[in-house]
């Protein structure tokens, strides 16, 4: 496989280099990754043994920006951090296990690779002051059209969603979109840190 990025680092090597932080180094978030976990689409832990609480520094310092701008607006609530870094290896693994299914357009080609595999996007929700998510419409991973962006005022207007949902939509993507981030039209807890083609020509990939 050809991996066209600027240069490339194994996740094992990843602690203690410059360009990287951990997600316990920001403060005011909570984690809860996903992938490692079973709860996901997959149903299993992609993760283990490979430690992926990680961010490139940019978008770590994109997400105090957010950060701060959340707890301004409400008081009491955090961002929950559902994934961030994803290895190059484990977006090869998703990328097998989708084939033949209706689902492979979520997942980026590993060639092209996923902005998770640089440390710059984020897979997050907001929970309240109880530390209960807000709802969202749908749960994290659902990929449904009832999570895609692009589709919220046709959902809307049919009562699939709520106001409260799509408002509490608007709150997430509000926080990440004015500390830099973009959504994307398919799922509404995915955003990237910056220009994709700038990041997969100038960041290094975490293998």
């Amino acid at each position: 496989m050809t991996i066209t990025s600027a240069s490339t680092l194994p996740c094992e090597a990843i602690d203690g280099h410059a360009a990287f932080r951990h997600l316990n180094s920001i403060e005011g978030i909570a984690v809860d990754l996903r992938y490692a976990t079973p709860d996901n689409f997959v149903g299993r832990d992609l993760y283990n043994p490979l430690d992926c609480a990680w961010l490139h520094r940019d978008a770590a310092a994109a997400l105090e920006q957010a950060v701060a701008w959340l707890a301004r607006q409400r008081p009491g609530y955090r961002l929950l951090i559902l994934d961030a870094l994803r290895p190059q290896r484990v977006q090869e693994q998703l990328w097998q296990t989708l084939q033949g299914t209706d689902l492979l357009g979520y997942i980026a080609e590993p060639v092209r690779g996923s902005i998770h595999s640089f440390g710059m996007a984020l897979d997050l929700t907001i929970v309240d002051k109880a530390g209960l998510e807000l709802d969202m419409g749908t749960a994290f991973d659902d990929l449904s059209e009832r999570s895609q962006p692009a589709l919220e005022t046709v959902m809307l207007e049919r009562g699939e969603l709520t106001r409260t949902q799509c408002n509490n939509r608007h709150l997430l993507r509000n926080a990440m979109l004015l500390a830099g981030f973009y959504g994307i039209n398919s799922e509404w807890w995915h955003f990237d840190c910056g220009d994709r083609q700038h990041v997969r020509r100038t960041y290094t990939r975490v293998l």
